[in-house]
């Protein structure tokens, strides 16, 4: 007779996988990461990364890319979507990071966010049902706040102005076209959409990692002819690309230069 098979427990130390599976996911050996991690959504931030830095690019056959440069900082491209976000916050508990900054690109939802803004989060919505797996609908979505700090000092360094506000994250990718998802968001009052902050965050939090995100509003949503095409999306990569990656490679370095504590106390 068939049956399920028992739980064995000895089988299912998380250390274990995670060590494991973040050299299997991204290609690169557990002692090439770096205290300080850079994630995206997109191959070319690592690919211009490696280049800049003169660095090994690993993962080009795997789901995920990653490289790190001579002063410690890696990144990650881990995909799209927030269960992409939950297994890459997941795998890197298998290093503990002291510090990890999300590089991606939401949609405005507000007249004062157009395309080229870019948006440091104070907080973020938890529309997708991923980060209901690790707290409860109450706890909520927050970044590290002393990262952010580091995040804001280059950004006005560069001589370049920033939004704060609610990201919206949502596992629904195609709603566009539907008018009460815009009546939602704009009673939210949301500053801008993705999907992959909040859970970035929450998973961060249960993981004990220092977390934050500067996001490059890429397109305008809410608006007939603001919906992201392949055209426009070429245009945000040719104008503010270059400048999101540095940003976040100089807060990250600075950080690990001045090797500040940025981790929350434990409650």
């Amino acid at each position: 007779m068939g049956g399920f098979l028992r739980y064995n427990p000895a089988m299912l130390n998380k250390l274990d996988i995670t060590r494991n599976w973040l050299p299997r996911y991204t290609g690169m050996p557990l002692d090439q990461f770096g205290d300080y991690v850079l994630l995206t959504n997109f191959s070319n931030y690592v690919e211009k990364f490696a280049e800049q830095f003169g660095c090994d690019l690993y993962g080009e056959d795997r789901p995920m890319q990653a490289a790190t440069n001579s002063a410690g900082l890696s990144i990650i491209n881990f995909g799209m979507g927030s269960s992409n976000a939950a297994t890459v916050m997941d795998l890197l508990s298998s290093i503990s990071p002291k510090g990890v900054l999300f590089l991606g690109k939401c949609g405005g939802l507000k007249k004062s966010t157009e395309i080229g803004h870019f948006i440091l989060p104070i907080a973020a919505i938890r529309g997708e049902g991923t980060s209901n797996d690790y707290f409860p609908p109450e706890v909520p979505a927050l970044p590290s706040f002393k990262l952010h700090k580091f995040v804001s000092d280059k950004i006005l360094a560069h001589e370049v102005d920033y939004r704060t506000g609610v990201i919206y994250t949502t596992n629904r990718r195609v709603w566009e076209h539907d008018e009460k998802f815009h009546e939602r968001l704009r009673e939210m009052t949301c500053i801008g959409i993705d999907m992959e902050t909040a859970t970035l965050f929450i998973v961060g939090h249960a993981n004990e990692i220092s977390r934050g995100a500067l996001l490059l509003v890429s397109d305008v949503p809410i608006t007939p002819d603001g919906v992201k095409t392949e055209e426009s999306d070429r245009k945000v990569t040719q104008n503010w690309v270059n400048l999101h990656l540095q940003i976040g490679i100089e807060a990250m370095t600075e950080l690990g230069q001045k090797g500040e504590m940025i981790k929350h106390f434990t409650y």
